[in-house]
């Protein structure tokens, strides 16, 4: 019993250390804040992007596709970054033109017939840096989608459309202004 009274401080002292930790790690843990805008701009010297209609350039055309690419792709910088959007003289440019779009059969299946399609869209961009020319570009950015062949292009088409738009601005901009 005597040496049970001696160690009690010590325990004591040892669950206060460990509790102390303990919430120190927990409280510690639940300040960290993120500050992830997903871009890297300084706006300091970059406030403005002047962002060009792209038209379709491809062989193979579906002409509601333009028009879902312009406004995601404006919608992208408008949503993720604190730029404004102006008509001409934007410290940042993007202009360019879909020049692919296309299908292919994917896949056969065991009859010999297409089984799977795939459908493909290019974009082709040129990026200007007006405030670090050392960061202009021209490139290419494609996304494919497929779909089973017994479905008409028709009934997917919308859908796969805004599928790869989507994954192309995504390209563009991680391309132009979030240099992760």
């Amino acid at each position: 019993m005597n040496t049970y009274k001696r160690m009690l401080p010590r325990i004591k002292a040892v669950v206060i250390i460990f509790i102390i930790c303990h919430f120190s790690f927990l409280i510690s843990a639940c300040s960290v804040s993120y500050k992830f805008n997903m871009s890297s701009i300084d706006y300091t010297k970059t406030k403005t992007i002047q962002i060009a209609e792209f038209p379709i350039r491809s062989t193979y055309v579906w002409g509601p596709m333009a028009v879902i690419f312009n406004n995601k792709l404006k919608d992208q910088y408008a949503d993720h970054t604190k730029l404004s959007l102006v008509k001409r003289n934007g410290d940042l440019k993007l202009e360019g033109e879909i020049t692919k779009y296309e299908q292919r059969n994917k896949s056969v299946s065991a009859e010999g017939y297409s089984s799977q399609v795939e459908l493909t869209m290019t974009v082709n961009v040129r990026f200007t840096n007006n405030v670090n020319h050392s960061e202009d570009f021209e490139q290419q950015f494609s996304a494919s989608q497929s779909y089973d062949s017994k479905l008409s292009l028709n009934s997917v088409q919308e859908e796969l459309v805004t599928q790869m738009v989507k994954e192309i601005t995504d390209q563009i901009f991680n391309a132009t202004v979030a240099n992760w």
